[in-house]
């Protein structure tokens, strides 16, 4: 009889794919504006059917979930050689009022996931320390939603656009394995789309909390014949914790899935995202944290800091399954971004000639095409699938600066078109090999180009127009040990790199333009893991990683609104995940995630003036990160659901100097569900009380800020609740 995981592979449920380039020819750039872009994980068509998602009061107790990210296929996660894991629907649903990942991905460790309270800014995420830096928006991981990234070629991502009340399920992947995404992969972060469930159902829902808070929703799903679909409308506002970060959101989420026939599906995604209005509250010194920590800097309401933000993307992906052993996918999207940012950069720093102003008006579009094939095929005692792809992206934005004249548009200062566009070519295989063993091997070749072309020319700003080219091969070779059908040991090594972003680009010493002469992080990731059935009711994941990097991105230089980055020596960054997950009774269940990072720079390096000594850790990278959870479910009270999480964040360095710290703080939290169902209606409710105790402590950093603002303070106890009624035909 063969081994379970020879089973698995043979029934297609274990390749895995990598993304990559191998120095193609830029495309030309009407043809580049329809075609370029990327193939990242979706399910194949010839998939079984998926698990329906439990209800809030039926949360998945599974301890074989099943994931996508690590071989872009459906396979259950004990199987995968990597560190991964995921958050399902029910778990969604009750974190919270689904507007921020931070809500639930808090209980996934490796990842880091700050609220800062400012929705100008997005959040901060970051995988195994890696994207901490960011100012805004993430850097480090790919994100992807439904196929789609959410993260640009030269590696920038936000994370504002994701639909959590529509999404299914969430998936975090760390380690060697998603460096076969390419740029900026230390870890992927990928959400998806519920499917419509058996009877068409609506669903309307009401979420309320203090400041203001308040989500509106409601969705329309189901399945007609070879039609399933889902369309999710949402529309969320609040007047905000601290003084200026009031903000509102309306946003739509559709999915269309068609089955064509037996063996090919067309799966069509469209989403659309406004955020007419956002605060930035700024950051605040250690002494006006203090004083008051839901103040803004008076030069947040001076200049009235804040952002309006619009999106709209839509995607395509078609899967073709010929045979038993092959499957053919293809994708394309497209998607259009409008962003009004005014900064609270002083007057006199925005009049300087080569200034770029205090207002960005950006408009940007992006495009993506992908191609995938997938083959298994018998091999010696096992089995052996083949993959192997195109990932094609493009971004082009037409950034112009202006005066910000105390929240009025002033004076042109900055116009500019730029380009990022990213090749990619991969192949990967997964033997697995007999019943002890098994091995997975891949190699990614990926070219980044950023150009910038300079329309702002007059006397003491000169033509900056420039362009620069990445290169990278990725290779990623990792083995497992099969001890027997409870226990696998794993190990995996691979090389990852990191462009600038073009916003890390724009400035640079002693002069004016682009900082064409950054490089590249390059990195080295090194992985080895247990993954454990202690018995049928409770599973133990734990990684070790090592992750040592050339040419680190940091801050050299900041003061009047402009970061200037420079390449660093040698950093170093190594930790320990376990995951623990245990359904003691029918009744009792317990989660655990605890993450140590132990971040640091390898070498000395000059940062603002100053000489950063070795040893000294790599700022916004936070020691120690826990989540507990102790749930209950009586069965005496059928419908009802209650849990205690705790969270543990450890200290955050500020700056690259290491000048100041955070304090540790430790948070509790409660939540309470219930559900009722009568005929075709079913009913939920949920209360969370989060930070029961009132706890003051900071929420976030922003590092290396010039101004000594480094603190973004978490608010104290708040609540929320929740209503929602579906009525299913």
């Amino acid at each position: 009889m063969p081994h379970e995981y020879i089973k698995k592979i043979a029934a297609g449920a274990c390749c895995t794919g990598a993304g990559g380039l191998l120095g193609l020819k830029s495309l030309g750039r009407s043809c580049a504006a329809a075609c370029l872009g990327t193939l990242l994980a979706a399910p194949g068509h010839a998939q079984t059917a998926p698990t329906p998602t439990p209800t809030p009061a039926e949360p998945n107790t599974s301890l074989d979930e099943v994931v996508i990210s690590a071989g872009r296929q459906a396979q259950k996660s004990f199987d995968v050689p990597a560190a991964v894991q995921s958050v399902d629907q029910a778990t969604i649903d009750q974190a919270g009022p689904r507007v921020n990942l931070s809500e639930s991905l808090n209980r996934v460790p490796g990842i880091t996931v700050l609220n800062r309270q400012n929705y100008a800014q997005d959040l901060q995420l970051s995988i195994r320390g890696s994207g901490a830096r960011s100012a805004f928006g993430i850097r480090g991981a790919r994100v992807i939603v439904d196929g789609i990234p959410a993260t640009m070629p030269d590696g920038q991502g936000q994370a504002s656009t994701i639909s959590l009340p529509s999404a299914a399920r969430l998936e975090v992947l760390r380690g060697p394995m998603a460096l076969l995404y390419g740029n900026s992969s230390a870890g992927v972060v990928q959400v998806f789309t519920a499917d419509g469930p058996a009877r068409p159902t609506v669903t309307g829902t009401v979420d309320v909390a203090p400041n203001g808070l308040l989500r509106l929703g409601a969705q329309a799903a189901g399945q007609q014949g070879r039609l399933n679909y889902v369309l999710d409308v949402s529309d969320f506002r609040t007047d905000g914790w601290r003084d200026n970060s009031a903000a509102r959101r309306r946003h739509l989420n559709a999915k269309l899935r068609i089955d064509l026939d037996e063996r090919t599906r067309l799966t069509l995604v469209a989403n659309v995202f406004d955020q007419p209005q956002s605060g930035d509250a700024l950051g605040l010194t250690r002494a006006q944290m203090q004083a008051n920590p839901r103040q803004a800097d008076a030069r947040s309401t001076e200049y009235q800091a804040g952002k309006s933000v619009s999106q709209a993307q839509l995607g395509a992906v078609l899967s073709h399954r010929p045979d038993a052993d092959t499957e053919i996918t293809a994708r394309a999207y497209y998607g259009q971004r409008d962003l009004d940012n005014r900064l609270s950069i002083p007057l006199s720093a925005q009049t300087a000639p080569t200034a770029a102003g205090g207002i960005v008006d950006l408009d940007r579009s992006y495009s993506g095409l992908g191609l995938a094939f997938s083959h298994g095929m018998a091999m010696g005692q096992g089995r052996l699938r083949l993959t192997a792809g195109l990932e094609l992206e493009q971004m082009r934005e037409h950034r112009r600066g202006y005066i910000n004249n105390l929240g009025a548009r002033g004076d042109l200062k900055r116009d500019e078109d730029d380009t990022a566009q990213s090749t990619g070519l991969y192949a990967q295989g997964d033997w697995a090999i007999n019943e002890q063993w098994s091995a997975v091997a891949g190699l990614r070749a990926s070219r980044i180009d950023l150009r910038v072309r300079d329309h702002f020319i007059r006397p003491g700003n000169p033509d900056d127009s420039g362009r620069t080219r990445f290169n990278a091969m990725q290779p990623m070779l990792g083995i497992t040990r099969h001890l027997g059908e409870n226990t696998n040991v794993y190990a995996n090594v691979g090389r990852g790199f990191d462009t600038p972003t073009l916003a890390e680009m724009g400035y640079r010493a002693g002069g004016s333009g682009p900082n064409l002469d950054l490089r590249a992080a390059r990195s080295t990731h090194a992985e080895v893991g247990l993954k454990t059935r202690l018995s049928d009711t409770q599973r133990l994941d734990v990684a070790l990683f090592h992750i040592r990097t050339q040419g680190e991105l940091v801050v050299a230089a900041s003061s009047g609104g402009r970061s200037i980055y420079a390449n660093a020596g040698r950093t170093t960054r190594s930790g320990v995940e376990v995951a623990y997950t245990a359904q003691f009774t029918p009744e009792w269940r317990a989660h655990l995630a605890l993450s140590t990072l132990n971040a640091r720079f390898a070498d000395a390096f000059s940062s603002g003036g100053a000489t950063v000594p070795k040893g000294n850790r790599i700022p916004g990278t936070m020691e120690r990160t826990l989540f507990a959870e102790v749930a209950w479910q009586p069965k005496a009270w059928p419908g009802f659901n209650a849990a205690l999480e705790a969270m543990h964040l450890g200290r955050m360095a500020v700056d690259d100097s290491n000048s100041d710290r955070t304090s540790p703080a430790t948070v509790f939290n409660l939540r309470l569900g219930w559900q009722q169902r009568a005929g075709g209606w079913t009913l939920r409710e949920y209360l969370r009380v989060d930070n029961l105790g009132d706890k003051r402590y900071v929420g976030s950093v922003i590092v290396n800020d010039g101004n000594g603002r480094f603190f973004e303070p978490a608010p104290g106890r708040q609540w929320a609740v929740g209503v929602s009624a579906s009525y299913a035909f």
